[in-house]
Parts: structure tokens; sequence; C-alpha cells
């Protein structure tokens, strides 16, 4: 190792600097890449959303998301582990009757997800629990919670009734997930390219 570190230091600087951008594009690729792979693999799911906050001055328009999922009463899971703030956690979904993903079990371990209960990858961002009869009110974040749209319509999508609009997002068998699709009405507004 010593070796190729003295090859390298001993290298022309034009080469040095192509070795350096070659690195950090690398680096950007495999980022986009495994943004975009999990757009095009991950299960799809629809999630009762509300808007919240539509702007960022640097970077235009956005809305801030909150889902049904994101509050958990443990009390109406399946099945629930003790946790606490700051815990990673995996949020196991299924279809309700209204076609809507609702939460069903938490727990602290990756659970054995199907395309049938994907399951979620999350953060606790407040309440836990330390023993099981008091998980009443978890609050999880998912990385969903913040969504990007074009110039002039984050207001637009604030001042809308939660029941209108919904996010489909692409979940993979480890739990992350992406925003994939916005709706409104049923119906696509926004979609993200596939990468």
């Amino acid at each position: 190792m010593t070796a190729l570190i003295d090859r390298l230091r001993a290298a022309p600087p034009a080469l040095r600097f192509g070795l350096a951008a070659i690195v950090q594009l690398a680096a950007v690729a495999m980022m986009v890449m495994g943004q975009a792979a999990i757009l095009r693999n991950g299960v799809e799911v629809t999630l009762a959303t509300a808007p919240v906050d539509p702007r960022d001055f640097m970077r235009g328009d956005y809305v801030i998301l909150s889902y049904e999922i994101s509050t958990l009463d443990g009390g109406k899971l399946e099945r629930v582990e003790p946790v606490e703030r700051g815990d990673i956690v995996y949020v196991t979904l299924a279809r309700g009757e209204n076609g809507l993903y609702e939460a069903r079990a938490l727990a602290r371990q990756p659970p054995a997800a199907t395309p049938e209960r994907p399951a979620l990858r999350g953060r606790v961002r407040a309440g836990g629990c330390a023993t099981l009869d008091q998980c009443k009110r978890i609050s999880v974040d998912y990385g969903l919670e913040s969504y990007f749209v074009p110039e002039g319509q984050g207001r637009v999508l604030e001042t809308m009734r939660k029941e209108r609009l919904q996010v489909v997002a692409a979940v993979t068998p480890d739990g992350h997930a992406r925003i994939k699709r916005l709706l409104v009405d049923g119906k696509m507004i926004y979609e993200e390219p596939p990468f």
C-alpha cells in the first residue's frame, strides 16, 4: 500500500487530478444509480398524506408532507416492539380497504418484507416506549417528508384538503423508499424521472 501511495505522489499533477476527478464522478454516479434503482425496482405503495409548507428560498418550491403512518398508535398495530427516540425502525405496511397502505407492525429489526407487506425504514422522531403497554404515540420519519415541485405549485398543494393528495412511493426490500409520484384526486400531477 505504501508503494502505491509513493507512486501516486511521484505521478504528474495532471494524472493525480484526473484520478481524483474520476473517483468523484464515480461516487456521484453511484448515488444517482442507487436512487434510480429504488424508483425502478421498489414496490409501489400509495400513502395518505397532507401538505404542510411550500417554500425554500435557495431551492424553490417544495411541499413538506405529513403521513398518516408517521404517527403510530402501538395499541392499533398487530405487533410492536419497545423503541426509543432516535432508533432506526421498520414499519410493516399492508393495503387497507381504501387502497392506501396502512401501518401494521413496528420492529427494530428488518422484517421479512413481501410485495404485499413491504416494510419502510424510518427513525423514531418522538415518543417511544420502554414497555409494550406504553407504546401509544410514536412519531416516525421515513425520509419522504419533503418533495420539490415546479415553481409556483407549492402554495397550490399546501391549500388542498389532505384527502385529495396522495404519494406513491417505491420501497426496496431493505426498507429504503423514495417518492415516485404525487397524486391529486387519484390522478398523477408529478412523477420522478427514473434517474
